[in-house]
């Protein structure tokens, strides 16, 4: 169906309102690519700077800063500042922002237009027609692509405040264990050395008769156990180390970081955390930025209900004109005509029912993906919690009471073997216990770092919960 507007005052309207939409409500883009909000809340949330690097000022400016963390042993916190200068995973979930963007602002800018010239000679006269053709569809419907956008927009934002909390968080653990595993050799090289002593003196007194020959074997085996626990240990700082190379994303001579030999203390007591699970659903970014996907999907939603009966729907506006010729010379130019096209495809097979269907059962699994999430943060938060605390009270344990008795029992049962009240059997299995409740206390010291690291992303963002954050998204999509 066509319907022609040939005259001049009614060219000039449409073209005046097609201005007027077009130019209405057009996005720009951000100075800094949209991380501005990002880095406020960052800074806020993990007093770290969170730096999206886009220029050779920017990478030398970053690769300073992370030089001059290096030069100074690490600590947890210029662990995760050194993540985030230099982790190029992060910088692409940035660039990914920045995509976000980008598609925000065309969603916002009118549909361009498209010209088609086409001729047609009879009997020696050309016939010329110009056309230029736009959807409507797509101009009148601006407005809520521009919303759907910059609700997506926003939902890319706070996905890149998420990817950052996840690298901090991934930095910080893998610190720890790194820490953990060189303090677990430290203490393992001082018992070697103890059970070398040991098994030298049995040797020597076995050589005087003094010491039998089971006794010189099981000092020999406690050392040969004790050392390769050692090994064993020596492998695991290897191996946590690359993990913690890798989160920080360091390569070359800048690998060559001090770590420092011992754990962080524990703290004296933990603050009591009161409603934790709704703390987690107030502050979880993930669960922000399913919120702004599913708003999205909801406004695309209504959009197409708004549009279902209609699948096609453009403006046309053309000109023609003639030229004919006598002999090789053009003898007149006339213009054929102007005119101004509406086209509707009209269906007659597919009445939208089947997008109207579609839409509803695309945003109800949204939505129970979305309250999915919900659940699962509130059980994460409540798990998180439970870890958190008993991970402190063992640590605390092995601190207070199960290393400072093991020490005693080791002393004296040193003195009973001296005095010849016990033998060199129950002297090494002791010994061989003080060993195993040391290097316990060290993990458990360890996974109460860890823990708490997990508690803080289970409340904020950057956790293991991100999988329903994306299915959410991967629907918004659609």
């Amino acid at each position: 169906m066509a319907v022609s507007l040939l005259s001049r005052p009614g060219r000039r309207l449409a073209a005046v309102a097609l201005a007027t939409l077009a130019l209405g409500g057009c996005a720009t883009f951000t100075p800094d690519g949209g991380m501005q909000a990002v880095a406020t809340q960052v800074s806020a949330t993990i007093s770290a700077d969170a730096v999206k690097i886009a220029s050779q000022d920017e990478t030398m400016m970053a690769t300073g800063r992370v030089k001059a963390l290096l030069a100074k042993p690490l600590t947890a916190n210029s662990a995760v500042q050194i993540a985030l200068l230099s982790n190029r995973g992060l910088q692409a979930e940035y660039n990914a922002l920045g995509l976000s963007e980008a598609d925000f602002v065309e969603a916002s800018l009118p549909p361009n237009p498209a010209v088609a010239l086409s001729r047609t000679v009879t009997n020696g006269a050309l016939e010329i027609e110009r056309r230029v053709v736009g959807s409507l569809l797509a101009l009148l419907t601006q407005p809520t692509r521009r919303a759907i956008g910059e609700r997506q927009f926003e939902a890319a934002r706070y996905r890149a405040i998420d990817a950052t909390f996840r690298t901090a968080a991934t930095a910080r653990k893998a610190y720890y264990a790194a820490v953990a595993a060189r303090q677990k050799v430290a203490y393992l090289e001082q018992a070697r050395s103890s059970a070398d002593a040991a098994a030298d003196l049995m040797r020597s007194l076995g050589e005087t008769g003094a010491a039998k020959k089971l006794d010189q074997a099981r000092t020999a085996a406690f050392y040969a156990e004790v050392s390769n626990q050692l090994a064993g240990a020596r492998l695991e700082v290897g191996t946590t180390r690359e993990a913690l190379t890798r989160s920080l994303g360091l390569w070359g001579g800048d690998i060559n970081y001090k770590l420092p030999g011992q754990m962080p203390a524990l703290p004296g007591q933990l603050a009591s955390k009161q409603l934790v699970e709704t703390e987690a659903i107030r502050k979880r970014v993930d669960l922000i930025a399913s919120r702004f996907d599913l708003d999205a999907l909801a406004t695309s939603l209504r959009l197409y209900e708004a549009t279902r009966y209609v699948s096609a729907f453009e403006l046309a506006g053309f000109s023609r004109f003639e030229r004919s010729k006598n002999d090789g010379i053009v003898e007149k130019t006339r213009s054929a005509g102007n005119a101004l096209d509406l086209v509707i495809e009209i269906p007659i097979f597919d009445f939208g029912e089947t997008t109207r269907r579609r839409a509803a059962e695309t945003y109800m699994q949204a939505v129970n993906r979305f309250a999915e999430q919900a659940v699962n943060i509130r059980s994460e938060a409540r798990a998180a919690y439970l870890t958190y605390r008993a991970a402190y009270d063992i640590a605390r344990a092995y601190r207070n009471k199960i290393v400072p008795l093991r020490r005693t029992v080791n002393e004296q049962s040193l003195l009973e073997y001296n005095g010849m009240l016990i033998d060199a059997f129950v002297l090494l299995t002791t010994f061989r216990e003080g060993i195993d409740s040391n290097l316990a206390a060290i993990t458990a010291q360890r996974d109460f770092f860890i823990a708490r690291v997990d508690f803080d992303a289970a409340i904020q963002g950057g956790g293991s919960g991100a999988g329903a954050a994306a299915r959410v998204a991967s629907g918004a999509s659609e």
